[in-house]
């Protein structure tokens, strides 16, 4: 285990104890229609994580919000146009690409799924579409699930600066974190770390000043 991770994460956990980044009211757990079905909201969960990567949880937001008025169902997204989908989907990151995962998955899921979504990782990641940190968050916001520790952006670059872990991709992020860290803590470090990437520990300038963990992190400015 790294030094003073304990006494990091407690920092952290106290600096986000408002809950009151962008991806506490529009994360993708946020993102699905709670009046729908159990196969409809877990369906909209997944489409929310496929649009998430590479967008902000605002873009996503918005874009889940134009596609549940226009009816979030596999049936309905298939019987909607590339061009119409891709529409509603503008301006996520890679939106052409997300628009032919949604339409293949939604396919799969139609035909193997009886319009649910799979209730294992293994099958998770076989969906167009799907990657490690997309699948392991669908089965914990979906299932209730806790399966591996869904790491994105945020969560390789604050693990990484704050001396958890040494490594150059989220993959290999995952594997590092989940060698050490307890299992009752895989839930809560994604949507920690994420939320704390997003107001404090940014890409470029992050706050170290005003960071609780400056004196210990490795990579503080604030020293």
């Amino acid at each position: 285990m790294p030094p003073n991770w304990e006494t990091m994460l407690n920092n952290v956990r106290e600096m986000r104890k408002d809950s009151d980044a962008p991806v506490d009211t529009m994360g993708c757990h946020k993102c699905s229609d709670e009046t729908e079905s159990p196969p409809v909201i877990r369906y909209q969960a997944l489409l929310a994580l496929m649009l998430s990567s590479q967008t902000k949880d605002q873009v996503n937001h918005a874009a889940m919000l134009r596609l549940r008025e226009h009816g979030c169902t596999v049936e309905n997204i298939l019987n909607t146009s590339d061009e119409e989908l891709g529409k509603l989907i503008i301006p996520v990151g890679f939106w052409r690409n997300k628009v032919k995962y949604i339409k293949k998955t939604s396919e799969i899921l139609k035909n193997q799924y009886n319009c649910d979504i799979p209730n294992t990782i293994e099958d998770m990641l076989k969906l167009p579409g799907v990657g490690p940190k997309m699948a392991h968050l669908c089965m914990k916001v979906a299932w209730g699930e806790v399966t591996g520790i869904g790491v994105d952006t945020h969560v390789h670059r604050i693990a990484n600066r704050m001396g958890w872990v040494k490594t150059k991709t989220p993959e290999q992020t995952e594997k590092a974190l989940e060698s050490w860290l307890p299992f009752d803590l895989w839930n809560e470090v994604n949507h920690l770390l994420v939320g704390f990437g997003q107001q404090i520990c940014r890409p470029i300038n992050p706050q170290c000043s005003s960071c609780l963990n400056k004196t210990i992190c490795p990579a503080s400015k604030a020293k």
